[in-house]
């Protein structure tokens, strides 16, 4: 059992460090692409997220699986209100849905390396302190990125990682962004957490299960029937 814990270890180490070669690499590469078209520099970055999860899967053994892609279309820019576990869903939901753009706390852009490479991606970072302010932000922006540059917007209603298995408050921000750009709405519910638990080094081996709703319309809705609706599937498939 010591052996096997050790093992484990070991080999999220190994992970760790090629992330971390992974994001030096992409970020310093990266600076070639600043004055790019953002098309350009975003299919440039999501390699950075392809080869970190096929890192991740190398030297752990976890991957995972979709059940419910079918009801994405990819015709339609769309909200993602995804459960916030961990952080490897912050990287998968690239891979899943179309070129999209994420809302995350403003703090994360000053991590060096890592922030400066999310900077490229021009994602909607929110000042939390800001109040009122910060709402204002996530509207504007919100609907500059889906109605003029076409991309999804990836929100963690959420607000924060919580355990796995449970459910945190559900804010509203995002149901606020869902019904102002009146754009379609995914629901998604994962277990990453039981693999790659928040604060902790340890990946575990094994397959994350991602569950994607069929997408809800905000037309008739108001901002505490989307949540409900949010509660109900997280409560249904965490």
């Amino acid at each position: 059992m010591v052996k096997l814990k050790l093992g484990l270890y070991v080999r999220s180490v190994g992970f760790e460090l090629g992330r971390a070669l992974l994001t030096l690499i992409f970020s310093v590469l990266g600076q070639v692409f600043w004055l790019a078209p953002y098309k350009v520099r975003y299919g440039f970055l999501t390699y950075w997220t392809r080869f970190t999860l096929g890192w991740l899967r190398f030297t752990c053994g976890l991957r995972f699986e979709v059940e419910g892609a079918e009801h994405i279309d990819p015709s339609k820019p769309s909200v993602v209100m995804a459960h916030h576990e961990s952080a490897w869903e912050t990287m998968a939901m690239q891979l899943i849905f179309p070129r999209q753009t994420y809302v995350l706390k403003k703090e994360l852009m000053r991590i060096p390396f890592f922030g400066w490479t999310l900077a490229m991606l021009n994602p909607i970072a929110i000042d939390r302190s800001a109040g009122r302010q910060s709402m204002r932000q996530l509207l504007e922006q919100g609907t500059q990125r889906l109605e003029q540059r076409g991309d999804w917007i990836v929100i963690y209603p959420e607000g924060t990682r919580v355990p796995t298995g449970t459910v945190g408050k559900i804010n509203k921000g995002a149901a606020s962004l869902a019904l102002k750009l009146q754009a379609p709405i995914y629901l998604v519910t994962h277990n990453a957490g039981e693999f790659w638990p928040k604060n902790s080094l340890l990946r575990k081996p094994g397959v994350i299960k991602v569950k994607i709703s069929p997408a809800l319309n905000p037309e008739q809705m108001s901002i505490e029937q989307i949540n409900q609706a949010v509660m109900d599937w997280y409560q249904g498939n965490t």
